[in-house]
């Protein structure tokens, strides 16, 4: 910004003549001088700012919280399809998963914390550590797992569930589920209480509900949906498996959007009533 000038002195008018033109000139320069270094100084701030707010953002997708999306239904009703959350990062301490890119810093994990059994967690997928996975972890290193006829067992003993009526689901093909729903009630780990969350029953076939009695080995841990009969999950030793404790990548805390995509995207009118206002806030159980 250039101030107003101050009034000129009173000489006379041969001398005005020589040097009117210099001194506008060498003021014109002074001004054209402030100019540049002002937009230079401005650009520059700007740049600056950008940097602070990419790296505070870094930071605290590293170290505090990450957002991330549902785009399945393998874990009906906890989490639906289009559900958004925030999942915490020092939950179980920080792996190079935690980091964007995952870069191979280091092994293993800095400041880890066991998980427990009934934790909605976000993993990085056994064949593919580019792609993440959210399960509920169900077995930990040294427990038996084993599902019998539809029924979940835990170190050979049947783990207790309530029948808690019809369910009808939509999954992300936009087909109809009808299943049942049912609380089932996960021992606790490490002195917690049990872990109570609902689960979504389709069938009582196909091999996911017979499956062997699994052994979770140490450094791993035994994943599951909540959507029993529509998960690639740890029962499939061929897919997913036992999940490697380094591939966590944190603990789902809270859902802080939901949108149900029923409509065209350029339905515009329809945004409203595809938001679903009573899953905003809403803690993961």
């Amino acid at each position: 910004m250039i101030s107003a000038a101050p009034a000129p002195l009173r000489i006379g008018a041969t001398r005005t003549h020589r040097t009117a033109m210099p001194l506008l000139k060498n003021a014109s320069r002074r001004a054209d001088d402030v100019g540049t270094g002002s937009r230079s100084g401005g650009f520059g701030e700007t740049v600056r700012t950008i940097v602070y707010a990419l790296l505070i953002a870094v930071v605290v997708r590293t170290l505090a919280f990450e957002p991330f999306n549902i785009p399945s239904g393998s874990m009906i009703p906890t989490l639906l399809v289009g559900d958004y959350l925030f999942v915490s990062k020092w939950t179980y301490g920080y792996s190079r998963f935690s980091i964007p890119w995952s870069p191979d810093l280091f092994a293993g994990r800095i400041l880890y914390s066991a998980p427990h059994r009934g934790d909605v967690a976000v993993f990085r997928y056994t064949r593919d550590t580019s792609i993440d996975y959210i399960k509920r972890i169900v077995g930990l290193p040294g427990d038996h797992v084993q599902v019998r006829d539809g029924r979940l067992y835990l170190n050979d003993a049947e783990v207790p569930r309530t029948d808690d009526g019809d369910y009808v689901a939509v999954d992300e093909a936009h087909r109809q589920l009808d299943g049942r729903l049912y609380t089932e009630a996960l021992p606790g780990s490490g002195g917690r209480p049990p872990a109570v969350h609902q689960i979504l029953r389709l069938t009582d076939e196909g091999m996911q509900n017979n499956t062997p009695d699994y052994l979770v080995p140490p450094g791993y841990f035994f994943a599951m949906g909540d959507n029993r009969d529509d998960s690639a999950d740890s029962r499939f030793m061929d897919d997913l498996g036992f999940v490697p404790i380094e591939n966590l990548v944190g603990r789902a805390q809270i859902i802080f959007f939901s949108f149900d995509a029923r409509h065209p995207l350029w339905e515009f009118w329809q945004w409203p009533l595809e938001v679903r206002w009573d899953r905003l806030l809403h803690w993961v159980r």
